[in-house]
C-alpha cells in the first residue's frame, strides 16, 4: 500500500509541474514573470488538491486515484488558457476561477470525508427529483432569472450569476437511478418487434414521455438547447443500461430529433444556430445577428495552431468571442495545436473509461446506473462542446468541463468527480479471499457464535414454558383432606354434604330386586 500511495504522489506532483511550467512559461512570455497574486492563489490551489488526495487515502483508500491527475492537468490548461486572454483583454477571470476551484475543491473534500456510503443517496430519490426540477426551472423566475445570449438559463443574485442546471444534472442522476432501478424489470419487458426492433409496451413509456415533455420545456421555456438534449440523452442512457435494450435509444434519439426539429421551425434562436451551422462562411449569415461569426473565428484559430500550436502567449485566442468559456477548446487548439487539444481529450477519456470501468465493476444496481449515468453526461457534455466547435453538431451552449470559465461548472463537476470516487471506492474494494485458512476459521468461529445464541434462545424458551407450567400447577386447589367438604360439593369419602348417605357407597353392594311375586331375582 505504501508503494501505491507513492507512485500517487509522484503523479500528483508530475502534474503539479507541468502546470507550474506552463504558467511561468505563458508569464514570462506576456508580462515578464509571475504576478505576486497569482502565485499565490495557485500555491493554495495545489495545498487544497494535495489535501483532497490525502482525504482520498484516509477514508476511501479504494477510490480511483487517476481521477484528480487529470483533473489537475484540465483545471490547470483551463486557467492558464484563461489568465493568457485576461493578459490582452485586462480583465481577471483568471483570478475568479481560482477563486471558484478553491471552494470546488473544499466542497468535493467535505464530500469525500462525509458520504461513506454512496447507497444513502437512494432514500432521497423523490427529494433529488423536486430539487432537480426546481433547480432547472429557477431561471423563469421573474425576479431572479436571468436571459444572456439568448437563452434564459442562469439566475442573477446581486453582480453574481449561476447556472442552476449544472447541479440540476447531479439531483436527476440520483432520482434516475433510484427509479430505474426500482422499475427496471417492467421497462425490460418488450412488446411488438418492428424492423427488428422489440419496441417497449405503450403502458411503459410513460417514464420517457414525462422526461421528453420537461426537456422540451426547458427548450421551449428556456431556449437552451444543450441543457434540455443533455437531460434527455442522460435519462435514455441510464435507461438503456438498466434495461439492455436498444429500442429505447432510438425511440428517444426520434422523439428529441422531432422535437427540436418543430423548435427550429418555431424559435429563431434555434433556428439561427442551425442555419450558422450548415453555413458558417456565408457572408449574409456571417454578418447576421447571431450569425456564424463566432464559430468560423473559432475555426480559424484551430487551424492557426496547427500541429503544435503558436505557443503559449503568442496567439490571439482573444479574437473569437467567448474565447475563455463556450470557445475555451479552439483557444487550446490555437495556442497548443493538435497535439494539445488531443492530450486534452485524452485526459478527458482517461476519466470517463476510469468511470465506466468503475460501473461495471460495482455490483449494486443502484451504483452502476448512478456512476454510468454521470460519466455518460460528461461524455455527452465533451461530445456536444468539442462537436460544435469543429462544425460537427450546431453549438449547443454547453461549456467545456474543467476548462471553461464559471464557478457553477467548476463546482457541479468537482461533485460528480468527488461521487465517483465515492462510487470507485465500493467497486475497487477488495473480496474477502474464501479459500484461506484465515477466512475459514473466522467462517466456522461465527457459525459457532450463531450456534450458542440459537441454543441460549433454546433454553431460555425452555425456561419461560416452565415456568409457565410452574405457575398454572400453583394456582390449582390443593387435595381436600378426609372429611373435608370440597368447593364442588363433595366430601373427602365421597358422600353428599346434604346428610343423605348413601347405601350403595356405604355397603358397595349391588341392590336386589323383587319381582310381582316377591322373589328376589336372582
Amino acid at each position: 500500500m505504501t508503494g501505491t500511495r507513492l507512485r500517487q504522489l509522484a503523479l500528483l506532483l508530475f502534474s503539479f509541474a507541468i502546470v507550474g511550467l506552463g504558467f511561468f512559461q505563458m508569464f514570462q512570455r506576456t508580462e515578464g514573470g509571475m504576478p505576486a497574486d497569482f502565485t499565490v492563489r495557485l500555491l493554495i490551489v495545489a495545498a487544497l488538491f494535495v489535501v483532497m488526495w490525502a482525504l482520498l487515502a484516509r477514508f476511501q483508500p479504494y477510490g480511483s486515484q487517476t481521477l484528480i491527475p487529470c483533473v489537475i492537468l484540465l483545471t490547470g490548461i483551463g486557467a492558464m488558457v484563461i489568465a493568457r486572454i485576461d493578459v490582452a483583454q485586462n480583465t481577471s477571470v483568471a483570478s475568479r476561477q481560482l477563486l471558484w476551484l478553491m471552494v470546488a475543491l473544499a466542497l468535493g473534500c467535505v464530500l469525500v470525508v462525509c458520504l461513506r456510503d454512496y447507497r444513502v443517496l437512494r432514500r432521497f430519490s423523490y427529494v433529488s427529483m423536486v430539487v432537480g426540477l426546481v433547480l432547472l426551472l429557477a431561471p423563469m423566475l421573474p425576479v431572479l432569472g436571468h436571459e444572456e445570449g439568448g437563452s434564459r438559463i442562469w439566475i442573477k443574485i446581486g453582480s453574481y450569476t449561476m447556472q442552476p442546471a449544472e447541479f440540476a444534472k447531479l439531483f436527476l442522476a440520483f432520482f434516475f437511478a433510484a427509479y430505474l432501478f426500482d422499475h427496471r424489470d417492467q421497462l425490460a419487458v418488450g412488446g411488438k418487434k418492428v424492423l427488428g426492433f422489440r419496441l417497449p409496451r405503450i403502458k411503459d413509456l410513460g417514464p420517457i414521455i414525462i422526461v421528453w415533455a420537461v426537456s422540451m420545456g426547458v427548450l421551449v421555456l428556456q431556449r437552451d438547447l444543450g441543457t434540455s438534449l443533455m437531460f434527455f440523452a442522460m435519462f435514455v442512457s441510464m435507461l438503456y443500461v438498466a434495461t439492455g435494450r436498444k429500442s429505447w435509444i432510438v425511440l428517444g434519439l426520434g422523439a428529441f430529433v422531432a422535437g427540436a426539429f418543430v423548435a427550429s421551425t418555431v424559435f429563431s434562436h434555434v433556428g439561427n444556430r442551425i442555419t450558422a451551422w450548415l453555413h458558417p462562411f456565408d457572408p449574409d449569415v456571417y454578418n447576421a445577428v447571431g450569425g456564424s461569426e463566432q464559430i468560423a473565428k473559432g475555426v480559424f484559430g484551430l487551424a492557426a495552431g496547427g500541429l503544435v500550436g503558436t505557443g503559449l502567449g503568442q496567439g490571439h485566442p482573444y479574437i473569437t468571442p467567448l474565447s475563455f468559456s463556450d470557445f475555451i477548446y479552439a483557444s487550446v487548439g490555437e495556442e497548443l495545436g493538435l497535439a494539445g487539444v488531443l492530450a486534452v481529450l485524452m485526459l478527458y477519456l482517461i476519466i470517463i473509461a476510469t468511470g465506466m470501468v468503475t460501473a461495471m465493476k460495482i455490483k449494486d444496481g443502484f451504483g452502476k446506473l448512478l456512476a454510468s449515468g454521470l460519466v455518460f453526461t460528461m461524455a455527452f457534455q465533451v461530445f456536444t462542446v468539442v462537436g460544435g466547435v469543429t462544425l460537427v453538431i450546431p453549438l449547443t451552449g454547453l461549456t467545456l468541463p474543467y476548462m471553461a470559465a464559471g464557478g457553477s461548472s467548476l463546482l457541479a463537476n468537482m461533485l460528480l468527480l468527488s461521487l465517483l470516487v465515492v462510487i470507485s471506492n465500493a467497486a475497487n474494494k477488495p473480496q474477502p479471499d474464501t479459500t484461506s485458512d484465515a477466512f475459514q476459521y473466522e467462517a466456522l468461529a461465527v457459525l459457532r457464535e450463531q450456534e450458542v445464541k440459537e441454543r441460549a434462545e433454546q433454553v431460555k424458551k425452555q425456561q419461560e414454558q416452565n415456568s409457565l407450567a410452574t405457575q398454572v400447577i400453583a394456582v390449582r386447589p390443593p387435595a381436600p383432606r378426609d372429611g373435608e367438604i370440597r368447593d364442588d360439593g363433595y366430601d373427602a369419602d365421597y358422600g353428599t354434604d346434604d346428610g343423605y348417605d348413601d347405601p350403595i357407597g356405604d355397603t358397595h353392594e349391588q341392590p336386589r330386586i323383587e319381582d310381582k311375586d316377591g322373589r328376589n331375582g336372582q
